[in-house]
């Protein structure tokens, strides 16, 4: 069942089946066998479709798409304009119900205009992503007494993608750098990042938001110091002469934050008049109430999952885009998983399957052909092995005869993960006078060591092969793209973050495609590849 069960279960069951034909339904499954899992199971998925076609319909029912595209009878492709005035008046509509004052001047009408013919089909598509994303930042801006608004901050940051990441580094959903996201609680480490966790990242978000505002309590102010940092703010008030609002220190900030309120603007009110506009929503991928969460037991595999769950690997990443590999490390902080509900009853069966599974593949060894046999803890001492370059923990447990758990138990070790140098504690036998069978094991043991290292090395060479033959699709795929390269022309007043966003693109691929160019210095004429 997913988090918003509890609320609402009792109006669903009363409503969607009605109190006799529930009630009917019940005595019959207790009369028939009230052990029948097969039975019970038919009683579940009756209520999760029910639940299911009730959140869908009353998520659809809040854009209200359809019915106002139908009243003003728009073709499917029509790309509908307004005088000045509709706009004004719409944004003061939503200025009613708002802390922002979204105001309606040139620039913003331009800007507006510009995202209603050119950008429809990114708004079209945020529209659907919002569905996995905004009723949690509602909750957390909620939580903090921060305007709801501010969920549009996220659309014109990341287009609502918590893997994207910008030419200078800041990354996520509300795109922090990482000074910024270690200073508002966002860590990282080889396995993780937590700037891409979206309900961590909106926490952070929300207290950044609220900090920014209590210093200049303005919120088109606030909005600037997010995008190019309060210091870049403080030199525009400066070189204003004193001015306080935005709009009169914006000819003095960076060329980007410039264009950076009138984008939240003309954001806020299409997503707010999209269907007036003929703009529909795509359909989401998944919607908040489709996804729960799994707790875990110890660290796994992405690839353990997919092969016992039927989960894909690139779908547990998309859902949980915290982790850097496909490895989940198992932390107090980090020991829950986000899941599609369409996958929880095959969690729930083979989730012990799931641990043995991957225990087998990662953490269990096979223990090499002794001639002694396998050293008691009682007869053994404490010592230490100093990690070499290319081993493993199952490695090293093989080498002293014990298990991976073990070490990691002795060593206080959350993962299995090793640096060279590092001492373990390990134990072994007391040392006794060298017999014949003691120089085989020595012999067995560097055999072992050697045969490790070899098969290290042609693994290595498998992956070298691997990416040369990856490289080589790469640079043919690159003299075709060369072929079909699509150009764009400069038009006034384009800079590369609005040609990015018109062309479905980032800032960050534009300069991967166009090496020389010079974002500050763009002329109006020039052309440049988006693809």
């Amino acid at each position: 069942m997913t988090r918003y069960l509890k609320g609402i279960l009792f109006q669903i069951l009363i409503f969607g089946f009605g109190v006799g034909n529930l009630s009917a339904q019940v005595q019959e499954w207790e009369v028939e066998d009230t052990t029948n899992i097969s039975d019970y199971n038919s009683f579940l998925k009756v209520i999760e479709t029910t639940l299911q076609e009730y959140y869908k319909d009353y998520s659809n029912s809040l854009t209200n798409t359809d019915s106002i595209i139908e009243a003003f009878g728009y073709d499917y492709k029509y790309v509908p304009e307004f005088e000045d005035s509709i706009y004004c008046e719409r944004l003061a509509e939503i200025n009613k119900m708002s802390p922002f004052h979204l105001d309606c001047n040139e620039d913003v009408l331009k800007t507006v205009k510009f995202f209603a013919a050119k950008r429809r089909n990114f708004v079209s598509v945020v529209m659907g992503r919002s569905q996995l994303y905004f009723t949690m930042f509602e909750e957390k801006l909620a939580k903090h007494d921060l305007p709801l608004e501010l969920k549009y901050l996220a659309v014109i940051e990341s287009g609502l993608r918590p893997t994207v990441k910008s030419h200078a580094g800041a990354l996520g959903l509300w795109q922090f750098m990482y000074p910024t996201g270690k200073m508002f609680g966002l860590d990282q480490n080889s396995y993780i990042d937590e700037r891409m966790n979206p309900e961590l990242a909106t926490e952070a978000a929300c207290m950044y938001l609220k900090k920014l505002h209590s210093l200049y309590d303005d919120w088109n102010m606030a909005l600037a110091a997010y995008n190019a940092g309060p210091g870049n703010v403080n030199k525009a008030i400066r070189r204003s002469g004193g001015k306080t609002t935005y709009w009169e220190i914006r000819p003095y900030l960076p060329r980007e934050t410039q264009g950076y309120v009138p984008n939240f603007i003309a954001a806020a009110y299409l997503m707010t008049y999209h269907a007036e506009h003929n703009i529909v929503p795509r359909e989401a991928k998944v919607h908040d109430f489709e996804v729960d969460t799994v707790c875990l037991r110890g660290p796994l595999h992405m690839t353990v999952i997919d092969s016992l769950v039927k989960w894909p690997v690139e779908d547990i990443q998309a859902l949980n885009p915290i982790y850097k590999t496909k490895f989940i490390p198992y932390t107090e902080r980090h020991s829950c998983i986000t899941i599609p509900t369409a996958y929880l009853d095959n969690w729930i069966a083979m989730e012990d399957s799931i641990y043995a599974l991957d225990s087998l593949m990662y953490k269990t060894i096979t223990v090499p052909s002794y001639s002694e046999p396998a050293i008691a803890n009682s007869n053994t001492i404490p010592t230490h092995h100093v990690v070499k370059k290319g081993q493993t923990l199952s490695h090293i447990a093989g080498m002293y005869k014990t298990s991976v758990n073990n070490l990691m138990r002795m060593n206080n070790m959350r993962s299995t993960n090793l640096a060279i140098g590092q001492k373990l504690v390990v134990k072994v036998k007391p040392k006794a006078a060298p017999t014949p069978t003691k120089k085989a094991e020595e012999q067995n043991i560097a055999k072992t060591e050697n045969k490790s290292e070899k098969d290290d090395k042609a693994e290595r060479n498998k992956e070298e092969k691997v990416e040369e033959e990856l490289l080589a699709e790469n640079k043919t795929e690159e003299i075709v793209e060369k072929k079909q390269q699509k150009l764009y022309i400069v038009n006034p007043g384009d800079n590369l973050w609005r040609i990015a966003r018109e062309n479905d693109t980032t800032v960050e691929e534009l300069q991967k495609l166009n090496p020389n160019i010079d974002s500050r210095d763009l002329k109006v004429g020039q052309k440049i590849v988006i693809r």
